[in-house]
């Protein structure tokens, strides 16, 4: 492979053309490459020179010279020889028979399509006249549709036209909207569990080359509930560890919240899931008549819908919380209630508060589905 079999010259239209391709990022990284090789080669370099100056092999420089020769100049800088004529793999048809298979159920024993499947399956089924489908060709036909059968989301789906979810969700929304006040603090409030893990072997931390390791056997230890309040205007948060999720720990949690945290605001405005033991009429079986009308005065509660938690700004500080501190082996109650209470501290000290952006009109948008049609 001698440069001298194939040299490079260049007229000074042909130079400008591809100095202006290579001064420019709208090109295909390999067209610029090409561009770069023929005017370094019309330069007199030889391949190995240019090979060391891109960062290409000395073949890819010697076939680029090839095809200067060989095609229409500067076309050797194309992908694809333009005196060709390319056979299209998948016509409309066969594109549609692709897609309905990739969006229909993968066959019995598969959890989901894959690209080589997908190819077997078309042949296999007749729906093409090839004899065969490479998975690349499937790939780009996925591509160019923006299907990705190897992926699935998990997500909570209200029914259509579900007045009681709308009635709850701009509720919540709505309250969302309204600004800081210290004598009417917005609190969002959820729980979570949390598995105690022990460790069987001793961890082996990090070194230079080696990632940390731990064993993957552990020794299961029980599980506490964390009670989490989040006043996102403010940046403040409370976590609380207790060895059960009841109605008679969320009224004490709730009791706390007044007495302990605001005891000289106005009212609370409590965001909470709708869940069974989120019951106001609960405070009379734990309290007695006055007590209990005195902490339901202070509180007023707004419960997300059903299937709509996500509305619940707690459930972002519980990501914080399960990223930044949870995710590892906590051995016991005592640990965990250390640990959790560090990152609160480190938490509250930062002042972070949740910009929420989706608003009532959002939803009348994005959730139109949601809302009944209707008729003038």
């Amino acid at each position: 492979m001698s440069q001298s079999t194939y040299p490079i010259e260049l007229t000074e239209e042909e130079r400008d053309t591809l100095n202006a391709i290579t001064s420019h990022g709208v090109h295909r990284a390999q067209k610029i490459t090409r561009a770069r090789i023929l005017l370094q080669a019309d330069d007199g370099k030889s391949d190995s020179d240019i090979a060391e100056s891109l960062g290409c092999s000395p073949a890819t420089a010697w076939r680029t010279r090839k095809k200067f020769h060989e095609r229409d100049r500067l076309d050797a800088i194309e992908r694809k020889n333009p005196d060709r004529t390319y056979e299209r793999k998948l016509d409309g048809e066969d594109e549609a028979h692709l897609i309905a298979l990739a969006t229909s159920e993968p066959p019995d024993g598969r959890a989901r399509w894959t690209l080589r499947l997908l190819s077997d399956e078309l042949v296999v089924l007749d729906e093409i006249d090839h004899e065969s489908v490479s998975h690349e060709t499937v790939r780009q036909v996925l591509k160019k549709n923006e299907l990705q059968p190897h992926r699935s989301k998990q997500w909570v789906i209200p029914p259509e036209q579900d007045t009681e979810f709308i009635y709850h969700m701009e509720d919540v929304l709505s309250l969302y909207r309204e600004p800081y006040d210290p004598d009417r603090p917005l609190v969002c409030f959820d729980e979570h569990p949390k598995q105690l893990l022990k460790q069987v072997e001793q961890p082996r931390p990090a070194q230079p080359g080696t990632v940390a390791r731990e064993d993957y056997q552990y020794e299961r230890n029980g599980t506490k509930n964390l009670f989490l309040a989040s006043e996102p205007l403010a940046g403040w948060r409370a976590v609380r560890v207790k060895d059960r999720r009841t109605t008679e720990d969320w009224v004490h949690f709730m009791q706390h919240l007044v007495d302990q945290h605001y005891p000289d605001a106005e009212c609370i405005r409590v965001v909470l899931d709708n869940l069974n033991t989120h019951k106001p009429a609960a405070f009379y079986e734990y309290f007695d008549p006055a007590e209990a009308r005195r902490i339901l005065d202070k509180l007023e509660f707004h419960f997300t819908p059903v299937h709509g938690s996500w509305l619940n700004m707690a459930e972002i500080e519980f990501n914080t919380l399960q990223q930044q501190c949870l995710d590892r082996r906590i051995p016991d109650a005592a640990t965990l209630r250390q640990e959790v209470a560090a990152w609160k501290k480190e938490r509250n000290s930062d002042d972070t508060d949740i910009d929420w952006r989706f608003t009532t009109d959002d939803a009348r948008i994005k959730l139109k589905r949601l809302y009944p049609s209707i008729d003038d």
